[in-house]
């Protein structure tokens, strides 16, 4: 039995709303509202969602890169929420993160060699010439020179940026990557080789990624298995294949039916949302979902839906499946 190396349970990560004359707390938006779930090891787990469903808020909130207001996140059955900044700079060589944009993530400033190298400096390897044989070694596996490391990031493509990202990410041997949207600022050639970069890497380093992204066709690549989100809520969560061909929740279903098919002959169903996405500083009561549901009943508008197990590790917070029904 493989053990989950990152359990997450309740994670809640709301932001205040200040207003008035003397800035006080006059409401506050539930970016993440009670997430839970496991990765286990050497696992690919992809979280996907619409824009503003919290996806990239909740990837932070588990590395501590923002604090998260509630809930506990345990990697190797530690949990790392009342951690001090000391453990927690220690426990970060084995927890890195991918960032969405590889124009924003690396300093203009530094060269490859620094922004690569600091990594291994902050993490005890205090010989420049280890860290220069290391930073060339990187390289050399994200697929770019070790020439390379003397240039600047503007010299590189947005392509060859991400390859940067990821191998300072890969600079301490790290055992959970979350990689936050890594390939929605590529063009399409290039995501291909980045996922099947990130792919083979997760081969050979025995590497857990978190992979968060709004594409469906990226997540159904490279996960193994696929969380929903939606308004700040998981609302399911199973293996890609059963996700993909037998979609439980109405909201994946619906994410489902908007995804392009390659053949233009082959007639598709396509399920159309009422309204808008409601706002997470005031989100619906009882289920995210029911403003926008073509199934919704009279109990979902007044009672929060359990994420519960209701098929063999195939977990939907819905009353269609629940005990209620």
């Amino acid at each position: 039995m493989q053990k989950p190396i990152l359990e997450v349970s309740g994670l809640k990560k709301y932001f205040e709303i200040k207003g008035g004359v003397f800035g006080k707390k006059v409401g506050e938006v539930k970016a993440v509202d009670g997430i839970s779930f496991s990765v286990m090891e050497g696992e690919i787990l992809g979280i996907v969602g619409e824009s503003g469903c919290g996806k990239s808020t909740a990837g932070k909130s588990i590395l501590r890169l923002i604090e998260p207001s509630a809930g506990e996140v345990k990697f190797e059955n530690k949990d790392i929420t009342n951690l001090s900044a000391e453990e927690m700079r220690k426990l970060r060589r084995n927890m890195q993160i991918i960032f969405q944009d590889p124009y924003a993530s690396l300093n203009p400033r530094h060269t490859v060699e620094k922004i690569i190298g600091e990594p291994l400096q902050i993490h005890g390897m205090s010989s420049a010439k280890e860290r220069k044989e290391r930073v060339k070694e990187l390289l050399e596996v994200v697929g770019l020179s070790a020439y390379h490391a003397s240039r600047y990031p503007h010299q590189f493509s947005g392509g060859q940026r991400q390859r940067i990202g990821i191998a300072r990410a890969l600079a301490n041997n790290p055992k959970l990557i979350i990689c936050d949207e890594p390939v929605s600022a590529l063009d399409v050639s290039v995501q291909s080789q980045i996922l099947n970069l990130m792919e083979e890497l997760r081969d050979e380093f025995n590497l857990t990624y978190v992979f968060i992204a709004h594409d469906l066709s990226v997540v159904k690549h490279i996960s193994d298995r696929v969380g929903v989100m939606y308004l700040g809520r998981m609302v399911e969560l199973t293996d890609k294949d059963k996700l993909y061909d037998d979609p439980k929740h109405p909201y994946t279903q619906a994410l489902l039916s908007a995804v392009p098919l390659p053949d233009p002959d082959i007639a598709k169903d396509r399920i159309i949302l009422k309204g808008d996405v409601p706002s997470p500083s005031n989100p619906p009561a009882g289920c995210a979902f029911h403003t926008r549901c073509p199934h919704a009943m009279d109990i979902c508008s007044k009672v929060r839906p359990e994420f519960e197990e209701i098929e063999d590790n195939h977990f939907v917070a819905c009353h269609l499946y629940g005990e209620v029904q």
